[in-house]
């Protein structure tokens, strides 16, 4: 039974852990539970849409949602396995990292230790059960780990005139992308196309662009067969080395790393 179907399921029993992991490239609609969820993608990408952002989550990265947040996921690629476990709540307060949404860089241990629970998959795990306290310790490891959420988010805007601009930038991201170029191609001042993206995206022009970039380059690696070298010029990158620097601060591996999954 897929997580669509299941997703009813997740809140009946308020203090187990709910484990589920599914291979699958679909939409899963709006919908919240009562449970934090803990996500791992992987082999592939997955998108998450929270008030108007886009997270982005490639591969050996995994997310953390809070509970009671509205949020839309798509898997992205037909390879891609999500594996997760929703949460009780009861100790959340023990440390705030429960309460924030993030994605992270997965470890080797955190992925040995979220893979083995696929035996439990599709079902609750409680206090009365021997493996519940497993699950604990996944719990536990969390705020233990690296909690520098990584910056893959592109806002949205419902507004008209924004929307055409990053409709052009999506479909330019090759090419030389600057404020001014931008601002001549639609019309306006330089100061007005930067106003808009801080008062209509909370994002700068340029931070916008480096975003867009980067998720495009994390979908090409993940989806293509194109090297590195192509994929960095066709983002609209001159050179490896800036390009890698780059894709580093986002998400913490190199290119070549991601490639390898």
């Amino acid at each position: 039974m897929g997580l669509i179907a299941l997703l009813p399921e997740i809140d009946e029993q308020e203090r187990s852990a709910f484990v589920m992991h599914e291979k699958s490239e679909k939409l899963i609609p709006l919908h919240t539970h009562k449970k934090g969820q803990l996500g791992y993608v992987e082999g592939g990408i997955a998108y998450i849409n929270i008030d108007e952002r886009t997270y982005v989550v490639p591969a050996r990265h995994y997310f953390w949602i809070p509970h009671g947040i509205p949020h839309i996921l798509r898997i992205g690629h037909s390879g891609t396995v999500l594996r997760s476990i929703y949460f009780y709540t009861h100790d959340d307060d023990n440390d705030p990292f429960y309460g924030k949404l993030g994605i992270y860089p997965a470890t080797e241990l955190l992925i040995q230790m979220i893979n083995h629970t696929e035996r439990w998959d599709g079902t609750h795990v409680s206090y009365k059960d021997y493996n519940f306290e497993f699950l604990v310790s996944i719990k536990k490891l969390l705020p233990l780990l690296d909690t520098r959420a990584l910056p893959i988010i592109l806002p949205v805007s419902r507004d008209k005139r924004v929307a055409r601009i990053i409709q052009y930038l999506e479909g330019n991201i090759g090419e030389p992308i600057s404020l001014k170029s931008v601002s001549k191609q639609f019309c306006m001042s330089e100061r007005s196309l930067s106003r808009i993206f801080q008062t209509q995206l909370h994002i700068s022009f340029l931070q916008y662009v480096k975003t867009l970039r980067m998720v495009r380059a994390i979908e090409m690696l993940l989806k293509t067969n194109s090297s590195v070298t192509d994929i960095a010029f066709s983002v609209g990158y001159d050179t490896i080395g800036s390009f890698s620097n780059t894709f580093y601060t986002f998400t913490h591996s190199r290119p070549s790393d991601l490639r390898r999954l």
